[in-house]
């Protein structure tokens, strides 16, 4: 009897694991070393417009609660960041950055495939960023689809905007802002546009990536953050008692 409700409560966590992939593209791995929770940013960033439904999209207003969840869940030591995006929605993906970058549980990020346009803040906000050799980054200004108001203030509009993802990318990275704004604005390497295509090995060689690797070599490095992590604790317990710090 015990056997088969154990049984039936694997069935019914996988099942829950497999509707959290397919809903939301995230899931939490309890069988393992540490409880860490993966999360992809696929696709193209969905901000405050909706997009054809044949896109591939990763939802703001899904990735936004779950990051507040994984920040308050004491259970999940860590997360890891899986990117392969085209971009998208510069103030989503922007947002998304901001609060990845901002959480106290131990993150790291992988580029697989491509981490285009606004996805790189996203591959940079993280603890720390692994990229595999294939993966490509593309840099290149703000765009806007559609009509647009010839009038200074969309300029300085635009100017405003660029110098937030410029900041945010030098804060969160070893690249410097001069360097940034060379590659997102040379001309030659993007048809009827400016900026820079790198791949993995550029990326990192910029500064812009921390490390070359792949999926073991990103969990294994969250492992010993969390690890380094839980050390510290036990330190500052032992220095000051039970009392909260």
């Amino acid at each position: 009897m015990c056997s088969e409700n154990q049984q039936e409560e694997q069935s019914n966590e996988q099942q829950q694991q497999m509707d959290q992939i397919i809903e939301f593209g995230s899931v939490a791995m309890g069988n393992a070393k540490h409880l860490i929770h993966c999360l992809n940013i696929i696709g193209q960033v969905e901000g405050h417009y909706i997009l054809p439904p044949q896109n591939k999209t990763t939802k703001y207003e899904h990735i936004i609660p779950a990051l507040v969840a994984i920040e308050q869940d004491r259970t999940i030591e860590g997360l890891v960041l899986i990117l392969n995006t085209v971009g998208g929605d510069v103030e989503a993906g922007l947002a998304i950055a901001e609060l990845v970058a901002s959480m106290k549980t131990p993150t790291v990020s992988l580029v697989v495939g491509g981490g285009h346009s606004i996805g790189v803040p996203l591959a940079v906000c993280a603890d720390r960023s692994f990229i595999v050799p294939s993966a490509t980054m593309t840099i290149h200004p703000v765009r806007m689809n559609g009509t647009v108001l010839g009038v200074p203030q969309t300029l300085s509009y635009f100017e405003k905007m660029q110098e937030r993802i410029v900041r945010f990318v030098c804060t969160n990275s070893k690249i410097t802002p001069e360097r940034f704004r060379e590659l997102m604005l040379a001309n030659g390497q993007l048809v009827m546009d400016v900026g820079s295509v790198i791949d993995g090995e550029a990326a990192v060689k910029e500064g812009l990536i921390d490390r070359l690797g792949g999926l073991s070599d990103a969990i294994e490095c969250l492992y010993d953050m969390i690890e380094n992590c839980s050390q510290k604790e036990v330190i500052k317990r032992d220095l000051h008692g039970d009392r909260p710090l």
